[in-house]
């Protein structure tokens, strides 16, 4: 699966795309994201997270090393996904945190309710 989404403006600039892929690998999906995840473009991975469309694997990942910007609107999407992933027996990590972005989620403490992982490698080596 992959998408991309070019939508809004943030202070008189274009939001940079976003774009979203998908893999699975020993039971674990694997999402690549890619861009910015603003109010703009989340729908590509609100569709991605959702567990009615992992096939069975609850278990995910979002690789985030790519990703250049979080807003509100996107660690949203992350908490209403790691509690239904949780609903569904699986669970929702972040790799791969820029020092911007993890900031975000350090403001309001919910690098504490998320499992935030320093590389993808951190969650996927046993």
């Amino acid at each position: 699966m992959e998408a991309e989404v070019v939508m809004g403006t943030e202070g008189g600039r274009r939001s940079e795309p976003l774009k979203v892929a998908s893999t699975a690998t020993d039971g674990i999906t694997v999402i690549t994201v890619t861009g910015e995840i603003d109010q703009y473009n989340t729908g590509p991975l609100i569709e991605a997270l959702d567990p009615g469309a992992l096939a069975g694997r609850p278990r995910v990942v979002v690789d985030m090393l790519r990703v250049s910007f979080l807003d509100s609107a996107g660690v949203n999407v992350f908490l209403f996904a790691h509690r239904d992933l949780a609903e569904a027996g699986g669970w929702l990590r972040l790799a791969g945190l820029s020092g911007s972005v993890l900031r975000i989620l350090q403001l309001g403490s919910i690098d504490t309710v998320l499992d935030c992982r320093a590389s993808l490698r951190d969650v996927l080596t046993p």
